[in-house]
Formats: structure tokens, sequence, C-alpha cells
């Protein structure tokens, strides 16, 4: 199995801290993507993925599998762990819908942001920015960092008793949102105190 990522990058981020969970890091072998330079919309990355992003996991038969749901997913039902899905119905229906929340609410919405009102990656790589959008999901991430707070003051996990994949997007969001410089306000005390939580697991602080 291969991985084309970027280290330190949000979604590559996602992937990384699922397969330390699973403890299957060194099952993997980890591709640096040039993405600065313009790899990631070479001919031959978009054979692996035409929407030239990053991650992509290939498997051993030559399989392209790209979008971190569907990776986790993967790695996920491959390797023997906790799982990061659920089990029983309801907890995957739960996990799913707030693995999408921290998704769209938060991580895309920073992203946006990022690429449009911000500097991004550069002239060379930002090629269309529209600075009023990137400013209204800035703003959209900031106000849904006090949805994701409510729901940990009730909570010891984003979906419920379990760390999940819920827990990693909200995670690698926040890290996105600290590099952008979106600010967590200090009152978000229960956010907080999760993501100092999930940056001490095993998992998160050995990347």
């Amino acid at each position: 199995m291969k991985i084309y990522d970027v280290e330190n990058f949000p979604n590559p981020l996602r992937i990384r801290i699922a397969l330390a969970e699973k403890n299957a890091t060194t099952e993997v072998e980890f591709i640096a993507v040039d993405l600065l330079n313009g790899e990631h919309r070479t001919e031959a990355f978009l054979a692996k993925n035409p929407l030239a992003g990053v991650p992509v996991l290939e498997l051993d038969d030559g399989t392209f599998i790209s979008e971190c749901t569907a990776i986790t997913e993967y790695i996920d039902a491959a390797f023997t762990g906790p799982s990061l899905m659920g089990i029983s119905a309801k907890e995957r229906a739960v996990i799913n819908m707030m693995q999408k929340r921290a998704e769209s609410m938060v991580l895309d919405a920073v992203a946006t942001y990022f690429h449009h009102a911000t500097d991004g990656l550069g002239p060379e790589l930002e090629t269309y920015q529209n600075i009023a959008w990137g400013e209204k999901q800035g703003e959209k991430a900031r106000t849904n960092l006090n949805y994701f707070n409510d729901i940990l003051a009730k909570s010891r996990f984003v979906a419920g008793d379990n760390f999940s994949i819920a827990d990693i997007t909200l995670y690698a969001g926040l890290v996105f949102a600290g590099f952008a410089n979106i600010a967590l306000p200090s009152h978000l005390t229960h956010l907080l105190a999760w993501q100092k939580a999930v940056a001490a697991r095993p998992s998160v602080a050995g990347l």
C-alpha cells in the first residue's frame, strides 16, 4: 500500500492519524507529492486522482482511493484495533453525521478562507481567488467553533464516547485554522480542552 501525500497538510494529517490509531503506519509507504511545484496537476497524478487532491491511497492491486473518508473507511476495515467509523448502525450513522459536520462547518470553511482570503499557497497555485467568499467562509468557521464547543460540553468526543474519524477531521480543521491565523477564542473552554487531549494522544503526539 502506498499513500501519496504532503506531510503536515491538513487532509494528509487526517490519514496519518487514522493509520497511527490503528498502529498501521509502518504498513504503508508514504510518497511525497511536490504540490508546491504543481506535481498534483500533472497528467501522471491526475490519473491517480482527477480532482488533483492529496492524499491518495494506492492498493497493491493498483486501485486508487482518494477522499479522506473513503481512505479512512478502508484503513478501519483493513487493520485491527478500535473502530474509527463505528460498530453499531446508530454509532456509524452518528459518526458519519458528525464527521461531515466537522468537515463542512470547520475544515472546508477554513480551507476556503485560506485559499481565497489569504496568500494561500502563492500566486503560482492560487490562480483564482474570491476574497469576499473567502472572508465569508472564515467567518463561518469561527461561528461554527461555538457549535462544537457546545457538543464537547456534553460529550467526551465529537460523536460520543469513542474517538472516531469525526475527532480526526475536527482536529485537522483546528490545526489548519491555526496555520491560517484563525484563533480559537479563550471562552471555548470545552473545545480547547478537547484539542489539548487529542494532541496528547500517541497517534497525534508522535507525528
